[in-house]
């Protein structure tokens, strides 16, 4: 007579997931502002919009909830492929929560969706480590999550990501493109790389045209293959409250795009209001190795290198002309992430051209 069966022998340990699980509590709480509220065993998080907690006192008039969701993308395969788990995480915030600023949202919290086909307790926990680290560089709070076991449904060793950010803006600073005007500089905020988008492409010319192996070091790069396409997207939190606390009254910036798939070419157009078009200038910002050094292994051409990869900005602001250069050089010096003046707003219909 056969054994009985049952959810091990269909794929779930749920012994195995037990363990998995009693990792992330400490991973989460590490990131628990004050307005985090305990449930414990619960079956969702909370978090107190209002607050008065000690020396923490926030109210909002007219508060506007702003919501995001993303996830890592065929980036994933190299963090498999390689064994690295522990930056994807921060790329899962970074995607999410960089779309919530462009409304001129405070990000307040995070959720994670991470599916597998087993259970891997170690892997689990270098992937909720990562995804910690950002929501403290982001300065939201990671307070809920699901981690799914498909058995069948991924690869074995494969997995992914999705990630779910929350902020609030109060609605009269709610960055909707409507403040643009005709004369408004276009400031570029500096990527730490390829962030997360175009890695198909990206695989293809490193890996299958070119023939570059993962660990191989790159003296163009000054790292390996790897150290430069699992360079973890750069989280933008910390320099725009910066911004936003050097000028508190003055509405200086007008609008942020997040340059992600469709990089400036498709990007800049959706924060402009009709009548206006954005005229950058090619030279104005340095490019990462990476960019030119892909593009020269995979002969793409500029138009498709400006499409698919964000060639170095990983965010644009839109900001008044007068305070433009003062906010270029406090994001250089206080903020400390370099920053240019690639551009400004000119009369068109909400396309980009080049100077």
């Amino acid at each position: 007579m056969s054994e009985p069966l049952n959810y091990r022998s269909a794929g779930v340990d749920l012994t195995t997931y037990d363990e998995t699980m009693a990792r992330l509590p400490p991973l989460m709480r590490r990131t628990f502002t004050p307005r985090v509220m305990e449930w414990k065993d619960g079956f969702a998080g909370l978090f107190r919009l209002d607050a008065k907690i000690g020396l923490l006192s926030r109210t909002y008039r007219d508060p506007v909830l702003v919501a995001s969701t993303d996830g890592v993308g065929t980036k994933l395969k190299l963090a498999v492929a390689t064994g690295r788990h522990d930056t994807v995480g921060i790329d899962l915030v970074a995607m999410s929560v960089n779309d919530c600023l462009c409304a001129g949202a405070e990000p307040l919290i995070f959720l994670d969706y991470v599916a597998m086909s087993k259970d891997d307790p170690e892997l689990t926990a270098q992937v909720v480590k990562g995804i910690s680290d950002g929501c403290i560089d982001a300065e939201c709070a990671l307070i809920g999550g699901e981690t799914a076991i498909l058995p069948e449904f991924y690869q074995p060793g494969e997995y992914d990501l999705a990630g779910f950010c929350l902020g609030v803006v109060e609605r009269k600073r709610l960055l909707d493109g409507q403040d643009v005007r005709v004369g408004d500089k276009v400031i570029g905020l500096a990527s730490s790389g390829l962030h997360s988008n175009g890695y198909s492409l990206a695989r293809k010319i490193v890996l299958d045209h070119a023939g570059f192996k993962l660990d191989d070091r790159v003296d163009a790069l000054g790292c390996t293959v790897a150290d430069e396409l699992l360079r973890p997207t750069r989280i933008y939190t910390r320099p725009l409250k910066e911004v936003y606390r050097r000028y508190r009254v003055k509405r200086i910036i007008h609008a942020i795009a997040h340059i992600t798939g469709g990089g400036l070419i498709d990007n800049p157009p959706r924060i402009l209001p009709e009548g206006c078009g954005m005229r950058l200038k090619k030279g104005s910002w340095r490019v990462p190795p990476v960019f030119t050094w892909m593009q020269e292994l995979g002969g793409v051409t500029d138009e498709e290198m400006f499409r698919v990869f964000n060639m170095g900005i990983g965010m644009v602001i839109v900001a008044a002309d007068y305070y433009a250069e003062s906010i270029v050089r406090h994001l250089n010096q206080e903020a400390e992430i370099p920053a240019w003046i690639i551009g400004e707003v000119v009369p068109g219909s909400r396309e980009v051209e080049w100077a």
